[in-house]
């Protein structure tokens, strides 16, 4: 499976190409809002998400059948960012579990900051 084309097809909200991906019988898990999709479920949530999006995929692993990517998610205007973990288990060169776990880009909490614990990972 391609993984670049993948997220092309996510970012960009293309349904039909997205389809083209998954396996049938595919779950797809978003772990922190506790939801669990079927293939048309997570393609529509995806792709009646309102804005234009963007992103870039900072890391991939792979091992045996399974990927695992972080993808830096923005909208085009730059007004909102996000970041994915995906956990994806290919069957057949079909994606037939997708686990993600979304989280908003921004400051560390205060706390961490008043405490001066870690520093930036990007300027």
């Amino acid at each position: 499976m391609d993984v670049q084309k993948y997220w092309d097809a996510v970012l960009k909200q293309q349904a039909e190409v997205m389809r083209t991906y998954f396996h049938k019988e595919a779950r797809i898990r978003w772990i922190n809002t506790n939801e669990g999709f079927t293939v048309e479920e997570f393609i529509r949530a995806n792709c009646e998400y309102p804005g234009n999006w963007e992103g870039q995929i900072e890391r991939t692993v792979a091992a045996d059948n399974t990927l695992f990517t972080i993808v830096h998610v923005f909208s085009a205007d730059c007004q909102a960012s996000f970041h994915v973990a995906s956990l994806i288990e290919i069957q057949g060169d079909k994606i037939i579990s997708l686990d993600e776990i979304w989280g908003d880009d921004g400051p560390a909490p205060q706390w961490r900051l008043d405490l001066r614990l870690g520093r930036p990972i990007h300027s």
